[in-house]
């Protein structure tokens, strides 16, 4: 049985071929076991990543210089090699110097991070306008300027006729969207698409509680919050599929709903639009929570 569903699942990607090109190709995606960061594809992200690289080499000599301290004044002044210990209550140069490094430490890593994280905030003028909505427990995405919108819910989810566990019939659903069985709790059934080299300002807010947008190889990550909109701005270097998952705790759900953007060429992405309009644009391009939210953070 097992095999036939396997058989039948590889039909149909092969069927489905031709509507896939090299942006099918999964560069962003946790791996079992890794202890690094997914690949950098965006300006935001390799700064971060350089940071965060940078700040460790100040953690680590740190920690060798306070744990010499520690073994030098374990030999130094024991009792054996000690025997009679100092009477003195203080040491103004030391007490100066361990005041003094610190705020300096502080200063020279401020100096670097700041601007990392004002090129976050500094949001861009954009070329793709994306809303995110986050519902309990799935996304709600619109494309304002294009006139459409939809849901996108994990494959396995309810709403694809699951019940948030990995079974064939889920298998071969991840297998005919053009995925592999490991990426289980990451795909989804409908996907963000954006073209490479392209500004993209992504709105994002809540429909219900608190949820978090983010996709790790990108270098971005925003709370969306019921009657706020925040933004974020990323532009991919590369193309292929990233996956992200919502990143605030926002209920029993949580853990299955997860993020997943499609970088293409311009083409590709042109393509899609005219596939998007011709499905999506008839409907209401905003669902009715998102609708109040918007109109929340207007009043």
């Amino acid at each position: 049985m097992r095999l036939k569903t396997m058989l039948s699942s590889l039909l149909a990607a092969t069927l489905a071929a031709p509507a896939f090109a090299q942006s099918d190709e999964v560069v962003g995606a946790p791996s079992a076991g890794g202890m690094g960061f997914q690949p950098a594809v965006t300006e935001l992200a390799r700064d971060l990543q350089w940071l965060d690289g940078m700040i460790n080499i100040i953690i680590t000599a740190i920690v060798l210089f306070v744990l010499g301290l520690i073994l030098w004044c374990i030999v130094r002044y024991n009792r054996k090699a000690n025997p009679e210990p100092a009477g003195f209550t203080h040491n103004t140069p030391v007490e100066i110097a361990w005041t003094v490094v610190p705020i300096l430490i502080l200063v020279f890593i401020g100096a670097f991070s700041l601007p990392v994280l004002f090129k976050q905030q500094e949001i861009p003028e954009g070329d793709i306008f994306i809303k995110a909505t986050g519902y309990q427990w799935y996304w709600g995405y619109e494309y304002p300027e294009e006139g459409f919108g939809f849901d996108s819910y994990m494959i396995g989810s309810p709403a694809t006729g699951g019940d948030n566990s990995y079974t064939e019939e889920v298998e071969m659903q991840l297998i005919e969207a053009g995925y592999e069985p490991e990426h289980f709790l990451l795909a989804t059934d409908t996907q963000v698409v954006v073209p490479v080299g392209k500004t993209v300002v992504v709105q994002v807010t809540g429909g219900d509680v608190i949820h978090s947008w983010t996709i790790p190889a990108f270098g971005v990550k925003q709370d969306g919050i019921p009657g706020r909109l925040a933004e974020l701005w990323f532009e991919a270097e590369r193309e292929g599929i990233y996956f992200g998952q919502c990143s605030e705790l926002c209920g029993i759900a949580h853990a299955y709903m997860p993020i997943t953007v499609k970088v293409v060429s311009e083409e590709e992405y042109a393509d899609w639009l005219v596939q998007m309009k011709e499905e999506y644009a008839s409907n209401d391009a905003a669902p009715a929570p998102a609708e109040a939210v918007q109109l929340a953070s207007a009043d």
